[in-house]
């Protein structure tokens, strides 16, 4: 069955807004890795200061629900207001995340195909017909 989690996007403030957020729910962080912790897209070059940006966070906040986040991506317009959302989808198999993303991408439009990914999942991204951000995960290594 698929969980859903909160994913926040910011610009350029999502390690301060994180470290807010572990002061008020308590944890640790399961992931925090900048943009220099991964491979550079190609044709694509960073200065120093955006490669200290956050390319993904995650804080669980309780045993179902984690709080999830990135800054966005530096050679991308900055977010906008409701922009800055999106609904992260944990799928149990690849068959339930290829289902999903189908069904969502209906009149949407693709941001992220579906694909294996760098950092071992089969991930894609989409915004839906109706504005709404998703993000359709399964974790390869679960």
């Amino acid at each position: 069955m698929a969980t859903v989690n909160p994913y926040l996007t910011f610009n350029g403030t999502c390690e301060e807004a994180f470290l807010f957020y572990k002061t008020v729910f308590g944890g640790e962080f399961k992931d925090f890795n900048r943009f220099n912790d991964f491979p550079q897209e190609e044709g694509f070059s960073l200065n120093d200061s955006d490669l200290q940006k956050i390319m993904h966070v995650s804080l669980p906040i309780s045993s179902e629900t984690i709080l999830m986040g990135s800054d966005a991506h530096p050679l991308y317009p900055p977010i906008l207001v409701g922009q800055h959302l999106s609904i992260s989808i944990n799928t149990s198999s690849r068959e339930e995340a290829t289902k999903i993303f189908e069904l969502l991408a209906n009149g949407s439009n693709i941001t992220m195909p579906l694909a294996n990914t760098f950092w071992g999942a089969f991930f894609g991204m989409l915004t839906d017909k109706f504005g709404v951000n998703w993000m359709v995960n399964f974790d390869k290594t679960e």
